[in-house]
């Protein structure tokens, strides 16, 4: 018995796909993948129209996607993250119908009420049996973590696995295990897994960088939340990777012994893993190559799903007992709230992610961000889009000061008890505007191109065109 077809083409034909359904995807493989556009090419060949792309995240590499929807195999766009190539372009109006962002926990939470049912998953996997025992830990395409998948494996009416290995049934350290899979096609390669590195994997040599992430590792010190049982998620930015460095410095120093890191794991959360500060990683995505190695070989590199990670339907999720998460931002205002959607022309070229799911649960949220870029302004009177509510955000760390929310008054004693330099929001924009000057207003359109969906379903800004 096998559950290996001969071609992508048969199992497309096996699964039922009409026009109209909705298919899946996930983003593991990120800049590397190839999946999703050869899948896409294939449906197109094959005369589907009408599809709804439900995707984790799509990056730069799926900028064919714009194709088909000029051609109108697909017309609905739903993600969690959307790279600027592909995002520049729906920025213009091209689809009829606005692109549907959640986040990370929202996407799982809404296949498994049923909103964003699964017609056809496919799964891109670097090691498979020929019953569909697979997992993204082994092979030549390897990435780690399978954690966007599982929900999509679970709950779509049909699931095709893609794989570039295929092994001896059964594979005994599977991810997603083969009572949730139909179809298995072998490829010669699903993608190249140097492209699962997320941008800026290197901790920031830049002084600015390096000042920030120095408070920012202050803030958490004097938060009260640095003890045995911390627990923590930073990004992959490079002043973020550094928070983690001194961060790591700081535990060793003072012997504390955290619970968990979490979150897209890279090298330096590995590093203080394998030094003892933390028990365990909590990972849903590997963001570099040594991630992935360890958590192929470290048993306390724990794989987990994104409804686990995240979702706030789940019974529990990990981010509910989340102490600090580090966070970015393209701009953020007054009121605190911060937009990752769009720059600050109004192009997308983001997305929640687990930015707002983070925001929510944890007890220390800080983002942490240059006080201008690109000669403009971080700090604003309004953000062009609403992606986390500024009743989320604690702390914004600047190389030009700290402010902290006013709903956080305790933590603006300690942090001004410690003498590090707290600032008000709105005197941190005059000094920036001063340097900057004031901007201009973007010159936006009426047609709304994106919704911005919270974690909970409502829809908590809407993205419209550039002009």
């Amino acid at each position: 018995m096998s559950k290996i077809v001969g071609s992508l083409k048969e199992a497309i034909k096996l699964s039922g796909l009409k026009n109209g359904m909705r298919i899946s995807f996930h983003h593991h493989l990120r800049n590397g993948d190839h999946v999703i556009n050869m899948v896409m090419d294939e449906i197109a060949n094959m005369g589907y129209k009408e599809l709804t792309v439900n995707s984790s995240s799509v990056f730069d590499i799926h900028i064919p996607l714009i194709d088909h929807i000029k051609n109108n195999v697909v017309t609905g766009l739903e993600v969690n993250y959307m790279g600027g190539a592909v995002g520049r372009v729906i920025s213009s109006g091209l689809m009829e119908k606005p692109v549907d962002f959640r986040s990370h926990g929202g996407r799982p939470s809404d296949i498994e009420s049923g909103k964003t049912p699964i017609d056809v998953a496919f799964i891109a996997a670097p090691t498979s049996d020929n019953m569909g025992n697979c997992t993204g830990k082994y092979g030549k395409s390897a990435c780690g973590s399978l954690g966007y998948a599982f929900v999509d494996a679970m709950h779509a009416k049909k699931v095709i696995v893609i794989t570039d290995n295929l092994v001896d049934y059964p594979l005994y350290d599977f991810s997603i295990a083969e009572t949730y899979v139909d179809y298995v096609v072998c490829v010669d390669k699903i993608g190249d897994p140097s492209g699962i590195v997320s941008g800026t994997t290197r901790i920031t040599r830049d002084p600015v960088g390096l000042m920030m992430a120095a408070y920012a590792t202050k803030v958490i010190q004097q938060s009260g939340l640095l003890k045995d049982g911390f627990s923590f998620q930073t990004g992959a930015g490079g002043a973020s990777l550094a928070v983690a460095k001194y961060l790591k410095e700081l535990m060793l120093k003072e012997n504390i012994k955290g619970s968990f890191g979490m979150g897209g794991i890279t090298g330096y959360l590995v590093d203080m893993l394998e030094s003892g500060c933390f028990a365990t990683l909590m990972d849903v995505q590997c963001f570099d190559l040594k991630a992935v190695q360890s958590i192929s070989n470290n048993p306390k590199h724990r794989e987990v799903t994104a409804s686990h990670y995240a979702s706030p339907t789940a019974k529990s999720a990990i981010v509910d007992n989340l102490d600090v998460v580090i966070l970015g931002a393209t701009q953020i205002d007054t009121d605190f709230n911060v937009n990752v959607h769009t720059d600050s022309n109004g192009f997308i070229m983001g997305g929640s992610g687990g930015h707002s799911d983070t925001a929510s649960g944890a007890k220390l949220t800080m983002i942490i961000a240059p006080l201008t870029r690109a000669r403009l302004s971080i700090v604003v009177d309004k953000v062009l889009c609403v992606s986390t509510p500024g009743r989320t955000v604690d702390v914004l760390v600047t190389q030009r000061g700290i402010a902290v929310n006013p709903l956080r008054k305790d933590l603006k004693d300690r942090l001004i008890e410690a003498k590090l330099p707290v600032i008000d929001i709105n005197d941190l924009k005059g000094i920036a505007e001063k340097i900057t000057g004031i901007p201009k207003n973007i010159n936006l359109g009426n047609k709304v191109v994106g919704n911005v969906i919270y974690r909970d379903g409502t829809i908590i800004d809407t993205i419209k065109n550039v002009k």
